[in-house]
């Protein structure tokens, strides 16, 4: 597969935070070409092992979320109309209209119902509707006999190519860092690395950082670089809040991050022409590596973010060179590191 054929399968993959194991062994598939061992966990973490020929050699944890923020049923009612309630992060003011997917056994389409404006006054119109007065239209009046409370429900916003080296779609918070991900371990292919890499495609990043912390405490990783998303610029962005789109990596510094680990990433990327940006984070990361630093015993944490725009949409767009970049860093980190102290 190429890039964006790989983000397509990536972005298929139906994930809602909790629900994770039901494309997890695909994902594991995915995975498997690049390291020695392939694992899944109870609650659908994907774990991969590539084990160097050193003895005794330090172990470096690549982690990216594979859960997607969606929605669950609560409620069947007559006509053919779901309510639902939101798992992760979902801005309301986005969803009316927008079409979705509810995961039964063989999935059901829907659409999110918007009360025409000509129905609707000037009031009810400036304000967001709460997401627990909302219904979706599934059109089918046996609805009830097809579709259970608790069934998990997803964005249906396909991948699509905007331009030659950007693309759009749901869930690439953060399909992108997985990709960015194996696009490095295939670098890495008939290396003679000095360090063994372990791979965490985690699960429920979006409500806990379960599949993190529960991974890293089991691997006990000696160094580990989470690859997430961050913002990128649009004109309506809050100035100083977001960054360069097709700027490159993002890299990440502050407490959560270990300084002599942000250090050497940044002096290869500029020893090697890797486009990079720096993104200071006085406090939590708000992703897997706040957790993953505090695991177990600690771990020597770095962070990468790949610019996206448009967080927690239908819509999420990236560039590929940032996910080229992301990846290319990684790669460049793991064939130059021997296990030994990090040099400020």
């Amino acid at each position: 597969m190429n890039q964006i054929e790989s983000l397509e399968k990536l972005c298929s993959l139906p994930a809602v935070t909790g629900f994770e194991l039901t494309s997890a062994k695909v994902l594991a598939e995915m995975l498997s070409p690049w390291v020695n061992k392939v694992d899944i966990d109870p609650f659908g973490t994907v774990t991969g092992l590539l084990v160097c020929p050193v003895p005794n050699a330090k172990t470096v944890l690549l982690d990216a979320h594979f859960d997607q923020i969606g929605f669950i049923v609560t409620e069947v009612v007559e006509g053919g109309f779901l309510r639902f309630a939101s798992v992760g992060g979902v801005d309301p003011r986005m969803l009316l209209g927008c079409e979705v997917t509810i995961l039964t056994s063989t999935p059901i389409e829907g659409v999110i119902c918007s009360v025409p404006p000509h129905l609707s006054s000037e009031q009810e119109r400036k304000n967001a509707v709460p997401v627990h007065e909302m219904l979706i239209d599934t059109g089918l009046l046996d609805a009830e006999n097809k579709i259970s409370i608790g069934t998990p429900i997803i964005f249906r916003q396909p991948l699509i190519t905007l331009s030659k080296d950007i693309v759009c779609s749901k869930c690439l918070d953060d399909r992108a860092g997985i990709q960015a991900i194996l696009q490095a371990l295939r670098q890495l292919r008939r290396q003679d690395l000095k360090v063994n890499v372990a791979v965490l495609f985690s699960s429920q990043e979006e409500i806990t950082s379960l599949g993190a912390i529960t991974g890293a405490f089991r691997l006990r990783p000696d160094y580990a670089i989470a690859v997430d998303v961050s913002h990128a610029n649009t004109p309506d962005a809050p100035s100083g809040e977001t960054f360069e789109f097709g700027g490159g990596t993002m890299i990440g510094m502050g407490p959560n991050m270990n300084t002599h680990f942000t250090k050497t990433l940044i002096r290869l990327a500029r020893a090697d022409n890797i486009p990079y940006q720096l993104e200071v984070m006085e406090g939590s990361t708000g992703t897997n590596a706040w957790n993953i630093q505090i695991s177990a015993c600690g771990t020597a944490q770095a962070l990468l973010s790949i610019p996206l725009k448009y967080m927690h949409t239908p819509i999420e767009t990236v560039k590929l060179c940032d996910i080229d970049a992301t990846a290319n860093l990684i790669a460049s980190f793991l064939k130059n590191f021997d296990g030994g102290c990090l040099q400020l």
